[in-house]
């Protein structure tokens, strides 16, 4: 044990001075010769307890935030895989997976009546192994998780619920199809997760639920009653992906911490969006890819239509491999992920043309995996040149992947680079590249005439940098004089 006394003088008052005692559990602090104890303490003008709140005592800063910091450090945990997956499937498929719907929101915007729209059920006929097609697509597609819609705004339940008799189950194919997806995305090693949009447009409790107090408690009971069924029926489920809160406008009326607390309680380490009006593990911009001050994932469809699940639509609309590895591209860069809307046909049969082009996706991320999956370094204005003409670029340290969309020939140039470099090779094949480098100008030499890449045409570069790439300049266009 070790003895240390304390004496300050300060504005000509002299303090009282404390012995602390020191021992391995725990640091005590006594009154003059230790006899008195302080059941009180703070730290003092010299840094030393004095009478007051410990810092570590009920009410103080440090007490106050350690929760924070423990709830931060859970989620980064939970989190781990889900940011090192990078992209994923959006299965989209109901009753509205008809040849005369534009979409899952079609019973709205054609005003169709619900005695009307529950006819759909005798022709809602999904083959038998329509969940292991989707789950086979996306593992070739190179997704790492798939989130199933259990319901849409149609009311429509793809489970065994017990909630209403407007399910799966009681009708229509007489099957649990999120126990089929399930199971399917297991067997592929896939994560799996389940969107549940709250609105429910054959309720007519959740048109009242803003004003009547009464419907407002049938909604919520339905809601988590539904909640519930997924959140303990299937075993562990990795992402809650609730949507579209229209019917009430605070979380406060969602009762969305209740909500919340629920599924914590049930599923311990699961990943939910921030749709319940609570910011929650993510954030979601949907038809547009914009990197957040936070953990976020990009909903787009694959058309950029934003009419969501199946429908025809001419060749020329769907987004190309090119497209789609480009999303992959920003959603990287910016330290995001992408959740790819995927719409089977009435059957369940992925429509041909998406199969083609998510498959030939899932091509060209062979070889390319290292600038797309595991932990990224978001890329920002100071590591490299925001108006590049020929590519963009993703990071993970000191390594730079320009993935380069517009081929120039033999030799490519890359201006207001500052930080050395050390190699440069083809990712997908790992073929050394020759270059030149001086601050501010790298040429990479010796390439093919002719972009290498048939399927997106965007050819990736590895380049290692001695340290953290920086630029030379924070201008758009460097301050430089291109010569005579």
């Amino acid at each position: 044990m070790e003895t240390v006394a304390c004496k300050l003088n300060w504005s000509s008052e002299v303090l009282t001075f404390y012995v602390v005692h020191k021992t391995r559990a725990s640091r005590r602090l006594r009154k003059g010769d230790g006899v008195r104890r302080r059941k009180k303490t703070g730290i003092g003008l010299d840094g030393m307890q004095v009478r007051g709140e410990s810092p570590r005592g009920k009410g103080s800063k440090l007490s106050r935030e350690a929760p924070k910091r423990k709830k931060e450090r859970e989620r980064r945990r939970r989190m781990k895989w889900w940011h090192e997956a990078r992209f994923g499937m959006l299965v989209v498929y109901g009753l509205y997976s008809h040849p005369r719907f534009l979409g899952a929101e079609d019973m709205y915007w054609a005003r169709i009546p619900v005695k009307e729209y529950e006819k759909l059920t005798r022709e809602f006929k999904p083959r038998p192994d329509a969940a292991r097609l989707w789950a086979a697509l996306a593992k070739k597609a190179g997704m790492k998780y798939v989130v199933l819609a259990a319901k849409h705004d149609d009311g429509f339940c793809l489970w065994n619920t017990q909630q209403t008799e407007f399910n799966s189950v009681k009708v229509g194919p007489k099957r649990d199809l999120m126990l089929e997806g399930v199971e399917a995305c297991r067997e592929m090693g896939l994560k799996v997760g389940f969107g549940f949009v709250l609105n429910d447009w054959r309720d007519p409790d959740c048109v009242r639920a803003a004003k009547s107090k009464r419907a407002r408690r049938r909604h919520l009971d339905f809601v988590q009653g539904c909640v519930r069924e997924l959140m303990t029926n299937y075993g562990k489920i990795d992402i809650f992906w609730p949507d579209y809160p229209a019917a009430m406008k605070t979380p406060e009326l969602w009762e969305s911490r209740k909500t919340i607390a629920m599924i914590r309680e049930l599923q311990p380490d699961i990943i939910i969006n921030n749709r319940l009006m609570l910011p929650e593990d993510f954030g979601t911009p949907e038809g547009h890819i914009a990197a957040q001050d936070r953990a976020w994932e990009s909903c787009m469809t694959l058309t950029g239509t934003g009419l969501w699940g199946w429908r025809w639509e001419p060749e020329e609309d769907w987004a190309s491999p090119r497209a789609i590895v480009e999303m992959v591209r920003q959603v990287t860069s910016g330290g995001g992920n992408l959740l790819l809307d995927f719409g089977p046909e009435p059957d369940g049969t992925p429509p041909q043309i998406v199969e083609e082009r998510l498959l030939q996706v899932g091509k060209w991320l062979k070889g390319n995996e290292e600038a797309v999956y595991g932990m990224v370094d978001r890329v920002e204005r100071k590591h490299f040149h925001p108006w590049l003409k020929y590519g963009r670029w993703t990071r993970k340290g000191n390594v730079g992947y320009l993935w380069c969309r517009h081929w120039r020939g033999r030799e490519l140039v890359i201006v207001d680079e500052k930080t050395r470099v050390k190699r440069i090779s083809f990712l997908k094949t790992g073929k050394p590249v020759k270059f030149t480098w001086e601050p501010g100008k790298l040429v990479l030499k010796g390439l093919p005439e002719k972009d290498p890449d048939r399927i997106a045409h965007t050819t990736v570069f590895k380049i290692e940098f001695a340290g953290v790439p920086r630029r030379m300049s924070d201008h758009g266009y460097p301050l430089v004089w291109c010569g005579r």
